[in-house]
């Protein structure tokens, strides 16, 4: 484990970010709609780099994958079921949507060609 300066402060940008998407753009639906998951799995990407080191691939991967297993416990309607409230229950989600689905596909794909363009280095010690 160790810590990594520019992708902490990416992921708290990207963290504002998705909290005045959330709390201040309600009139706008696309925003709200698509790119919130668009920009969410770049967030969790990043956060995940300000602490360890790995591949970008991988990382991808590992978070579409999350991302998917989210949106499948929509899907079941998990924070209804576990009576989820507050914080919980925004962060889990309650509505499903394939449109989320390839939003979170494009969000991975953008980040990590954008990490392999900028040639972040997973394999070496920041």
């Amino acid at each position: 484990m160790r810590f990594h300066l520019p992708m902490f402060i990416a992921a708290s940008l990207l963290f504002l970010g998705e909290v005045l998407i959330a709390t201040k753009l309600k009139d706008y639906h696309f925003i709200r709609a698509y790119f919130g998951d668009f920009l969410v799995v770049i967030l969790v990407y990043c956060s995940v780099l300000a602490f360890w080191k790995l591949e970008p691939k991988r990382l991808a991967l590992g978070v579409f994958i999350f991302a998917c297993l989210i949106e499948i416990a929509q899907f079941f309607q998990l924070a209804d079921r576990l009576e989820l409230t507050g914080a919980a229950r925004i962060m889990l989600g309650t509505s499903f949507s394939w449109e989320d689905i390839l939003m979170y596909a494009l969000g991975c794909l953008s980040v990590y060609v954008l990490v392999k363009y900028l040639k972040y280095p997973s394999n070496t010690s920041l």
